[in-house]
């Protein structure tokens, strides 16, 4: 199995367009089980796929089409933009509270 941050940019927005049409298809035969059998759960299921799908593309969207889109090894940084990182050095944790002074 080829693992997904080794996949084209196209190629997973593909995968994610697929995925959220098959989770449509998916509600939407739930939903007409739902009728044909009287039965309230299934509707309940056919909406909360329906709103996976919704999810989904909502944050396929988001990802794909930001101006400063998320750091990954699949979408490529253009050339002199750095690498983005987070430094911890700058979180200090009270201490005070449990009777230590501050470490610094």
């Amino acid at each position: 199995m080829i693992p997904l941050t080794h996949l084209a940019a196209p190629l997973l927005t593909i995968l994610a367009v697929a995925m959220v049409v098959a989770l449509v298809a998916w509600a939407l035969q739930l939903m007409q089980s739902a009728i044909d059998r009287q039965e309230f759960s299934l509707m309940l299921a056919g909406c909360m796929v329906c709103s996976a799908a919704v999810g989904l593309a909502t944050v396929m969207v988001l990802t794909l089409t930001s101006p400063e889109r998320l750091p990954s090894p699949v979408l490529h940084r253009l050339p002199g933009e750095q690498e983005a990182w987070v430094s911890l050095d700058a979180i200090v944790l009270p201490l005070v509270s449990q009777g230590q002074d501050d470490p610094r």
